[in-house]
């Protein structure tokens, strides 16, 4: 078995460049690379997968078992790699060669500094399209050395790859400027250099970047909503308020704008079910949030390495923190909640949101982001405040 040790790090996007712009781990993954190919064994399984192990310095099997004779010719035009990692010669000759792991090795590098994979689709087939048109786009903040990297390496003619023998082999690639300073003869033996998340800066034109869904938040809030199975009206008996009850909960509802507000938590369990039914009633977001009371709302941009996608967010009694797509209308995860979850403020629109396994970088276009903070960790407060004062 061929094995390399790579930093446990590399599992954040974006941790591929370690401070001063040194890169991290990814240069750990060729001295197993180069191995494989002088056994002229042919393409690996060699993916983003298998690079990422447990623990802080970790042994990961990058290749199978060395095939020979008739069982390897036959896996060795096999398709088992990863879709988004296919190389195109395999796509449309139907036959592989050592170059495609240089390739693989491409897609690696992008994923890496990007976050994201360079060729995505909805399905398979439109993936493959792409790696055969070779249609994918660096994000606009994507490092220049890792950019010109990519480029070299994801070539449509193997021969023309970084790093193949006709081009040089692997010293030209190693002597790549991305590797300035790397020690590759005892690189096994080096302690990989302290990996920090990346977050670029935000410019003040980033909206155009992330897109402005503006607009379709606002026809989305005057959209009626239809309950594939309706949801139960609660109907509190009027002896019970005041009549002036109703208008007296609009002094908990502090409204930023159409798509966005919080409530103050002063309220009675009375209050609470009269803003849940105004809730259930009146807010299109209710269909997400499992007939939880929202206590903040608000859109937000949610980055995954160097892309972002606009998420309408969702702090609810429970405690919840959902994100939906706000143009599909589609609940696309929640934030997991722990008494080791923490918000942080960054600056007036970037803040983190610290979970065990993940940080979630989120942005506040309204520039409101140490509201969201505050509201999270007044929550936290009174959910974990309470259980660790009863365990005392």
């Amino acid at each position: 078995m061929v094995r390399a040790r790579v930093s446990h790090s590399c599992q954040h996007p974006v941790s591929m460049q370690a401070p001063g712009g040194q890169p991290g781990t990814q240069p750990c993954t060729l001295p197993a690379h180069q191995p494989l190919q002088q056994h002229k064994k042919g393409p690996e399984d060699f993916k983003f997968g298998r690079i990422l192990g447990e623990g802080s310095f970790s042994t990961v099997v990058l290749a199978r078992e060395l095939s020979t004779g008739k069982e390897y010719a036959t896996r060795a035009n096999s398709f088992v790699g990863t879709a988004q990692y296919v190389s195109p010669e395999l796509l449309t000759r139907k036959s592989a060669c050592k170059s495609s792991d240089l390739w693989a090795l491409g897609c690696i590098v992008y994923q890496l500094v990007a976050g994201l994979a360079p060729f995505r689709a909805v399905n398979e087939y439109l993936t493959f399209q792409k790696i055969i048109k070779l249609e994918y786009e660096f994000p606009e903040k994507f490092f220049s050395k890792a950019k010109d990297l990519v480029e070299k390496l994801l070539n449509l003619d193997p021969a023309q790859r970084l790093g193949c023998e006709e081009v040089g082999g692997y010293n030209l690639l190693r002597a790549h400027m991305f590797f300035e300073g790397i020690s590759w003869e005892d690189l096994h033996l080096q302690t990989p250099p302290k990996l920090t998340p990346y977050l670029p800066a935000m410019a003040e034109d980033d909206e155009e970047y992330y897109g402005n869904y503006d607009n379709l938040l606002s026809q989305f809030g005057n959209m009626e909503v239809v309950h594939s199975t309706p949801l139960p009206v609660l109907t509190v008996p009027a002896a019970l308020f005041p009549r002036r009850s109703s208008s007296n909960i609009e002094q908990y509802i502090h409204d930023l704008d159409s798509n966005s507000f919080e409530l103050d938590l002063q309220f009675s369990s009375e209050e609470k079910q009269l803003l849940l039914q105004k809730q259930t009633t009146g807010n299109p977001w209710h269909q997400f949030v499992e007939n939880n009371l929202i206590l903040k709302m608000g859109p937000v941009d949610k980055r995954k390495g160097l892309f972002a996608r606009r998420r309408q967010l969702l702090l609810t009694e429970g405690p919840h923190l959902y994100y939906v797509d706000p143009v599909n209308k589609v609940l696309k995860g929640e934030i997991p909640w722990s008494p080791e979850l923490r918000p942080e403020a960054k600056n007036f629109k970037t803040f983190f949101v610290h979970t065990p396994n993940r940080t979630y970088y989120l942005m506040d276009p309204s520039g409101n982001a140490d509201k969201w903070c505050r509201k999270i960790q007044e929550v936290w407060g009174k959910i974990y405040h309470n259980h660790q004062t009863e365990g005392v």
